[in-house]
């Protein structure tokens, strides 16, 4: 005696449908752009449009160009399927060197601040792939290391670059450094074989050793095109601040790390990273923050806030079949 299907529940079969639907990858790929047109609607709504308006515009923009830079570089590194918590105090010392050869050149102050942020990130790359020490370790150490360094430079008094330096600060020059920096970048993500070999990287190590990439240079030249970049978002710091005191570049690295995710790049790297992930994680992050202080809201809030969004969208976003330890 054959049983009778029960026959699913119309309810039922619609949210199986409507699951399917949002957990489609091509459907979850817009899901950081639906969350940057949802955070500009929100504040817009909550602030009475003044997030929206030409001064709060450019007070973003004053923000977003060191940022998207250095954001850039992690961006391969984390495609790798690492991660690279030294970011903040490469760009302290990037940033001091800079300050002090301007009185001599700006072009050897930007030259300086590029092969210092390139050295530290050799050296990241190195020790990381030498001792096969995971990446996140390698980082941090080497964050205090220079942290510590930075804070011995700026003992006595904060290190000032030539005054006529802050005449650079013109948002032409500073869009042009940004769009430059992810032009060169795109290209080489998009149209050369260092794109496919990071996500082959990310998306499983042993495989792409076995298909023939070099994997250990692969990373070695990825996290010293990291910091090199962020040398030259030193200088767009420099320009902007003036001087360099001890607290440069303090918590650069965890700005950098929730903008990227934010803006939806996986942080097991991979082949689902995508460059769009660098634009629209690092605008979230500072139009958020930015909404947050015009609410008038204390820091603590806002700390909170943040904390919980960025739980919710590593929830919503993680590929958990895919997940595994940062290399």
């Amino acid at each position: 005696m054959t049983q009778r299907q029960t026959p699913a529940k119309p309810a039922a079969v619609f949210f199986e449908k409507l699951r399917s639907f949002f957990s489609n990858p091509h459907v979850k790929a817009f899901y950081p752009l639906v969350g940057l047109l949802l955070i500009i609607t929100v504040f817009s709504i909550m602030t009475e449009g003044r997030i929206t308006s030409l001064r709060s515009i450019r007070l973003i923009l004053s923000q977003v160009y060191p940022l998207m830079i250095a954001c850039t570089g992690v961006f391969m590194v984390m495609t790798l399927g690492s991660l690279d918590f030294s970011q903040g105090s490469i760009i302290g010392m990037a940033s001091i060197v800079v300050s002090a050869l301007s009185f001599y050149s700006i072009p050897l102050a930007i030259l300086g601040g590029i092969l210092t942020g390139a050295a530290i990130g050799l050296f990241n790359g190195l020790i990381h792939v030498r001792f096969k020490i995971p990446s996140f370790i390698v980082t941090i150490c080497t964050m205090y290391l220079f942290r510590g360094l930075c804070a011995y430079l700026t003992t006595n008094a904060p290190v000032a670059a030539m005054p006529s330096i802050t005449a650079l600060n013109q948002d032409w020059i500073k869009l042009l450094i940004t769009c430059g920096t992810l032009l060169v970048t795109f290209v080489l993500f998009q149209f050369t074989k260092l794109g496919i070999n990071l996500k082959s990287i990310g998306a499983g190590e042993m495989a792409a050793r076995y298909s023939g990439v070099r994997t250990d240079l692969t990373k070695v030249l990825v996290f010293t095109a990291a910091g090199l970049i962020t040398g030259i978002a030193a200088f767009v710091n420099v320009v902007k601040v003036g001087s360099i005191t001890s607290t440069a570049g303090n918590q650069f690295e965890t700005q950098i790390l929730i903008a990227l995710v934010l803006g939806g790049l996986p942080i097991s790297g991979g082949s689902k990273v995508r460059f769009s992930n660098i634009i629209i994680g690092t605008l979230i992050s500072l139009i958020l923050s930015n909404g947050l202080v015009m609410l008038g809201l204390d820091t603590a809030l806002q700390q909170l806030i943040k904390g919980v969004i960025f739980l919710a969208v590593v929830a919503l976003t993680i590929d958990r079949k895919s997940l595994q330890v940062i290399k």
